[in-house]
């Protein structure tokens, strides 16, 4: 492993660290994050040495501006200068001695949007990318909104915590004696990210610049796909590989926001040796490893449970578009004008499952009993692949209203188990198409299709600004039919990790009701302590959103500490924020305290007001 810094056009210097294989020259794939390569993820480690010393990749990782170890500001996630920043390491890369001039791309959540970003740029040494876990569409597809609705649960999260993490220091035995000077101007210089997410409600040229969608044919290069069922990041799956104009490869699992190694739900994938030989086929010339192109597992019907080990289903293999696909459509009757409850969703929590406390949904037949439903028979086993898409007229009378749906898998009990929803902000009146995120499904023969329709999908996105109601006209299901075939061939994997590395030791996932002061809150809590390349790493995340249920005020509150402890030196930041929406905006408050050991080194304060869309 070799440390180094790369020198950029304006002067600054990125951060790389490098694994080289015995046998050089040789291809080099590159991962560029935010999230601090030599602490906060350098217990990913094991991965790139596995693509060094047994698939024979070089392996180049980097904290992009502004981050860890490198110099400059992080004035926002994805901004243009990072693009300029990746395309000259990404040539400075090429040019070393030990490579062979071709670059891939690839990384987890932010690594696989800027891979995809890159793409779009088109640098000559760049020959294929595999994001894992990313969106083509960072307005409707990403942690900041779904279907155009806020996200809510997520400001508690990653929406608040890059703010203390972007204010640490870089690490002193790498950026060297003037550190301490480097981390003060940090400081002094960064402004929340979110400040800009929430200046921009609508779909504005702001979230295009980023975004694949819908320019697909800027990726002319080969490019794999991992995505996962229980991700918040699904769509990039199947819409995606059709309309990229280049060679794709799909590998959609039943995964959270986790390796596929080492996810909960499983089952579990070597995912390592599955990029490796997408990589050696498109930087090496290497052999095709399947006979089809994308693979994705589908999950069978079966009990929800938050903390699901392993999901029962089966792999399947196909071209995409496939000629076994088909849509069936399924008109739903006209019912009652629904009266909107503003906290139906609990049970589904949030999109994106992840590590604890996100996990995945619980029994959905409490938020079914506040919803609008409707239930189909299933005589035979019915499969599905694609997204799921709801046609109709809706009219609603709350202030931003929104229209929630649900597909569920009701058992002969009654249990009922999420297998797809889609959240969509509306006006008042007119034909909506609310797309569900995409997955593969198969109800068993004896269990019943459940359509379950809200004005409200909290905590996963903020509820209305008011009381209302919803009124659906004409609804229509578009169902994306699959007819498995048995006899077409199926990769074998490699198997991952026998158990997940989730652990309830220390989490807190709470669902709280006030019934006098008609109070609902979503209390969330988890923290650890662990070992880095240069000393130890604390975090934890405290954090509960909460909605009147009368009023439909909502509000967020986050606290959370990142310590970084080196020889003779302690780093603390601390940050506690509050958001308030009563109507027509945000409120936010954060303040952020850097300490310096016992020093304090830095103390800042926002207020803000943001419209709401």
């Amino acid at each position: 492993m070799i440390r180094d810094f790369i020198l950029m056009a304006d002067g600054e210097r990125l951060s790389v660290t490098l694994f080289l294989p015995a046998k050089q020259p040789a291809p080099c794939i590159l991962e560029a994050l935010p999230y601090r390569k030599d602490d906060m993820t350098a217990s990913w480690r094991p991965e790139y040495e596995r693509f060094a010393t047994e698939f024979g990749f070089a392996v180049a990782r980097v904290d992009v501006r502004g981050t860890g170890s490198s110099g400059g500001l992080a004035t926002d996630e994805y901004p243009i200068a990072e693009r300029s920043d990746l395309t000259e390491v990404i040539a400075w890369l090429a040019a070393q001695s030990w490579c062979t001039g071709n670059i891939g791309m690839f990384g987890t959540s932010y690594g696989g949007f800027n891979s995809f970003q890159l793409a779009c740029e088109r640098p000559a040494q760049l020959k294929a990318i595999v994001p894992i876990y990313a969106t083509d569409d960072r307005f409707t597809d990403d942690v900041h909104q779904m279907g155009g609705a806020r996200k809510w649960l997520d400001l508690v999260d990653y929406c608040h915590y890059m703010a203390p993490m972007n204010l640490l220091p870089p690490v002193p035995e790498i950026w060297g004696d003037t550190w301490r000077a480097e981390w003060l101007r940090r400081v002094a210089a960064n402004e929340p990210w979110l400040f800009t997410w929430l200046a921009h409600p609508d779909d504005d040229s702001y979230w295009r610049q980023g975004s694949v969608r819908p320019d697909y044919e800027r990726i002319n290069i080969p490019t794999m796909i991992i995505a996962g069922w229980a991700d918040g990041y699904r769509n990039t799956s199947f819409r995606t590989v059709a309309e990229i104009n280049a060679p794709t490869r799909l590998l959609a699992g039943p995964w959270a926001h986790a390796a596929p190694s080492s996810s909960a739900p499983g089952p579990r994938i070597d995912h390592v040796a599955e990029m490796a030989a997408f990589f050696d086929e498109h930087l090496r010339d290497g052999e095709t490893t399947w006979e089809l192109p994308h693979t994705w597992f589908c999950r069978f019907s079966h009990a929800p449970d938050p903390v699901l080990d392993t999901v029962p289903g089966q792999w399947r293999s196909d071209s995409w578009p496939s000629s076994r696909s088909s849509e069936r459509k399924i008109s739903l009757a006209d019912q009652p004008t629904y009266v909107v409850i503003p906290d139906v969703g609990m049970a589904a929590w949030i999109s994106c499952a992840g590590h604890l406390p996100y996990g995945q949904p619980d029994d959905q037949r409490f938020d079914d009993a506040a919803s609008i439903t409707w239930d189909i028979a299933i005589a035979e086993p019915l499969e599905i692949a694609g997204s799921v898409h709801l046609l109709a007229h809706v009219t609603a009378t709350c202030p931003h209203p929104i229209i929630a749906v649900r597909l569920c898998d009701v058992a002969p009990d009654g249990t009922s188990t999420l297998v797809s929803r889609g959240t969509l902000l509306i006006g008042p009146t007119g034909e909506v198409d609310v797309e569900l995120e995409a997955t593969a499904w198969q109800w068993q023969a004896g269990h019943a299709l459940r359509v379950s329709v809200a004005g409200a999908d909290w905590p996963n996105v903020v509820a209305p600004g008011g009381p209302g109601t919803l009124t659906l006209r004409g609804a229509t299901l578009t169902l994306p039919i699959y007819e498995a075939d048995p006899s077409l061939p199926v990769p074998i994997f490699a198997p991952g990790d026998l158990q997940s590395n989730e652990s309830t030791e220390g989490v807190i996932w709470q669902l709280e009701r006030d019934v006098v002061n008609r109070i609902t809150r979503c209390v969330v809590g988890s923290a650890s302590t662990y070992d880095t390349p240069f000393g130890t790493a604390s975090e934890r995340y405290d954090g509960w959103v909460s909605v009147d249920t009368r009023t439909f005020e909502q509000r967020a509150h986050s606290d959370v500490k990142f310590t970084l402890r080196f020889p003779e030196v302690s780093a603390t930041v601390h940050s506690i924020m509050d958001v308030v929406t009563a109507g027509e905006t945000y409120e936010v408050t954060m303040v952020i305290t850097v300490h310096d050991g016992r020093e304090l080194v830095a103390e800042q304060h926002w207020q803000r007001s943001f419209p709401r869309a």
